[in-house]
């Protein structure tokens, strides 16, 4: 948990490569072509070659599209592409029996391969229970035994909008029912001594996604006779910058923790958008060296599952299993609210000084949105950067003149003696600890709370990850032992994850509760590696209940920047600024065009702050994902859609053309519509 050491896994093969052990981790894709149009589906494969994807999947939803992989597999032989082919199968045993003799690998989904009844939610006696698991063994097994007659390794891929009613009835739509779902498949494998396998825990909620993962890194460590890879994927993630920084949390935030041999980003877009964001994600982990042995996620099994010896320094400071937000006191400053029940804030740095009067205020205006209070995307505090004296008289004359809005804007210092001259001018005055230099202890003693309350920022550049935690500590045990209660703290540095980790283990030893501001700075000047770092660096502490506001200084435009602290604190749902759209990216089972239809959505809901809706290609995850969403557009086959509330249809077989009204004209219905602005 708290520095990078890949896990070790045993290697599977998937036709010309393999995964897992010391192999790079792979970026994969998925066509969207339906699988019977062999010339569109080549074409898309040819497509995802030359942008070099390193494994491909098909869906195979019939029989007669399994029988149709053999001439798309033997067109692209023919042209020389020898990428992996993946057979996606769901519910259809004779289409998975079909499809092993033309792929790599396949894929079954445990909710819906060989389990019968789907979203009736009945009760299972112990007895039924295990009746319906042998019948699920039974059908299974020829399965793996072709699979072993053809070199074809498996993925047992759980998601978790489409768990069987059995797991559901036992365990509910929860990361414990993905895991042994997946499991139960796993344990028929090993029984029938075929261990070329590898799993997935997929969600649309990147906070289930995590903690999946991590739960079935534990239970199967402890219970299967290997390690065996992972694929990591945030399903159903939509487009555009919401999709990539939804992929980025979920995928990052195990990639950070050792987990993951392959991975997906799906986007509701041209399936080849997908693999410059994948190779992006994998590149610093690939360019790690793996270390051997016990050390990675082994070690980190034992700190979870509470083992002896695993020793009270090394235990994570939250429940990697269960969100619940650190608890933290309250601290008031100016007209803002930080810690205890308060939403997480956005707050922003301004890039112009004091000494640059006209534009820093026009920015201070600019950045608050102080002639559009009804802005939702804006900095709700800004801090300026001061230098010297003269800076710090000219800060404080001209926020005389942004009126009540002065109470939004505070001032960051390296100088202990600038900061004690700040504390009447702002209402949060930021000290920056800079590594390797001393603190002058007169000015520090000096500081108070009278006035502004006061943050201390640890800039971590070349020590351990330990020291801003120690560091932090022993101020915050000094200012509270003088009476200064009004005190946050935060850490700028490029391991975000595992300082803040250590941070706020050092605070839960000293029983410290003072808020933390997580942030991140950056100052990559490619956009989409700003917008995949900061979200692993930022986004993976919010999803493990870590953070009461959060800080970006990136090199993006500033209301660019805004936004993508807006969207990560909605990816780890801590706070809905906006519509969630949760779609899927496609493939042959949608019947409808997706992209379009999910743009024509958006145009017309995206106003409705709060609301969560799904768009589906078809009934595959639908109305499982739907538990998720408050309404739902899910394909129901060619012309034909079924609308959602929550994870019941309540409108079957729609005409698409009249679709999108209809959900409206639902949400209206609902009481959920308000018109836009």
């Amino acid at each position: 948990m708290y520095q990078y050491h890949r896990r070790l896994t045993r290697e599977v093969g998937f036709g010309n490569i393999s995964l897992g052990g010391y192999q790079p981790i792979r970026v994969e894709s998925m066509t969207t072509t339906h699988t019977m149009d062999t010339a569109a589906s080549v074409e898309q494969c040819r497509r995802l070659y030359e942008a070099g994807c390193e494994i491909i999947r098909l869906t195979v939803p019939t029989e007669k599209d399994a029988e149709n992989l053999k001439y798309i597999r033997e067109q692209l032989r023919r042209d020389g592409i020898e990428t992996p082919l993946v057979a996606d199968i769901h519910f259809s045993r004779k289409a998975a029996m079909k499809a092993v003799e033309y792929v790599d690998n396949i894929r079954i989904n445990p909710g819906n391969y060989a389990n019968r009844k789907k979203f009736s939610n009945p009760e299972y006696s112990d007895a039924d229970f295990q009746a319906e698991l042998e019948k699920v063994r039974d059908e299974f097994i020829p399965l793996i035994a072709k699979a072993r007659e053809f070199g074809v390794s498996m993925r047992i891929g759980t998601n978790h909008g489409s768990l069987s009613d059995r797991i559901v009835s036992r365990y509910g739509n929860t990361p414990e029912g993905m895991v042994e779902a997946a499991l139960e498949f796993a344990r028929i494998c090993e029984s029938e001594g075929y261990e070329e396998i590898l799993f997935s825990m997929k969600s649309s909620n990147v906070r289930v996604m995590i903690e999946a993962y991590r739960m079935l890194v534990v239970k199967s460590d402890a219970q299967l006779r290997n390690a065996y890879p992972l694929h990591l994927g945030v399903t159903e993630a939509g487009d555009g910058d919401e999709g990539r920084i939804k992929s980025s949390m979920g995928i990052g935030a195990l990639l950070e923790e050792g987990l993951g041999d392959t991975i997906r980003v799906s986007l509701t877009e041209d399936p080849v958008n997908e693999v410059p964001v994948g190779f992006a994600l994998v590149k610093k982990y690939n360019d790690c060296q793996l270390v051997r042995g016990e050390r990675g996620h082994a070690a980190i099994n034992r700190v979870i599952a509470g083992e002896k010896g695993s020793g009270s320094a090394e235990l994570p400071p939250f429940d990697p299993f269960s969100y619940q937000r650190r608890s933290s006191s309250m601290v008031a400053f100016g007209s803002c609210e930080a810690g205890g029940d308060a939403l997480p804030l956005v707050e922003s740095m301004a890039r112009h000084s004091p000494a640059e009067d006209g534009e820093l205020l026009k920015e201070l205006r600019s950045r608050l949105a102080v002639d559009r209070p009804d802005r939702t995307v804006k900095s709700e505090f800004v801090t300026v950067r001061v230098t010297t004296e003269d800076e710090a008289r000219l800060l404080g004359a001209q926020l005389g003149q942004l009126g009540d809005d002065a109470r939004r804007v505070g001032a960051a210092t390296t100088d202990p003696f600038l900061a004690h001259m700040l504390l009447d001018h702002v209402a949060k005055v930021r000290l920056d600890i800079v590594e390797g230099e001393q603190i002058d202890r007169q000015w520090l003693n000096a500081l108070d709370d009278h006035h502004a309350a006061l943050e201390f920022c640890f800039i971590h550049e070349l020590a351990s990850a330990k020291v801003p935690g120690e560091v932090l500590a022993h101020i915050a045990r000094a200012m509270a032992g003088r009476g200064v209660r009004r005190m946050m703290f935060s850490i700028e540095s490029a391991e975000a994850v595992y300082a803040y980790r250590r941070l706020l283990q050092r605070f839960s030893a000293s029983g410290i509760d003072a808020p933390v501001i997580i942030r991140y700075r950056g100052d990559d000047a490619d956009r989409l590696s700003t917008l995949i770092e900061s979200s692993i660096q930022t986004g993976t502490l919010f999803c493990d209940g870590i953070g009461d506001m959060i800080a970006l200084e990136t090199g993006l435009e500033a209301d660019d920047e805004l936004a993508l602290a807006f969207n990560i604190l909605q990816a780890a749902r801590v706070r809905m600024s906006k519509t969630e759209f949760i779609s899927c990216p496609g493939c042959g089972r949608t019947y409808f065009e997706l992209e379009k239809t999910a743009g024509m959505i958006k145009s017309k809901m995206a106003h409705l702050k709060g609301l969560k809706i799904g768009i589906m290609g078809c009934i595959v995850n639908g109305p499982g994902e739907m538990a998720d969403a408050d309404f739902g557009y899910v394909g129901a086959g060619k012309g034909r859609v079924c609308l959602y509330v929550g994870k019941e249809c309540v409108a079957p077989n729609i005409p698409e053309r009249d679709a999108v009204e209809k959900l409206i004209d639902l949400v209206k219905l609902r009481g959920r519509w308000v018109d836009p602005v």
